[in-house]
């Protein structure tokens, strides 16, 4: 019985040791794991910010406003007026010569 025990023992010993060794390698291997995560984090995370699109500007201002000529108002409307048969051929030359300064 006492090399009963003994053997026992000695395998409770060598399955406590596998345990342990085998818990040391999951461990081990977890670490590796969780670094190599990390280290592909790190380089997607360079990878955007070498290729990122950039950023977005601002949209351009709209183009100034520029006010109307007078004269060129004037005309606009001797031809709007002309247009509309109000003005004979020799009224719209007439008083398109005179807006000019002519």
């Amino acid at each position: 019985m006492p090399g009963l025990i003994r053997g026992v023992a000695r395998t409770a010993a060598v399955v406590g040791t596998a345990n342990a060794v085998s818990h040391k390698q999951q461990q081990k291997y977890a670490r590796k794991d969780a670094e190599a995560q990390q280290g592909q984090a790190q380089q997607a995370q360079q990878y955007q910010q070498q290729y990122a699109p950039p950023p977005q500007q601002y949209a351009a201002p709209a183009a100034p406003v520029v006010a109307e000529d007078p004269t060129v108002a004037k005309i606009n409307q001797l031809a709007s007026l002309h247009a509309q048969g109000i003005l004979t051929d020799a009224e719209f030359a007439s008083a398109k010569a005179k807006a000019l300064g002519i």
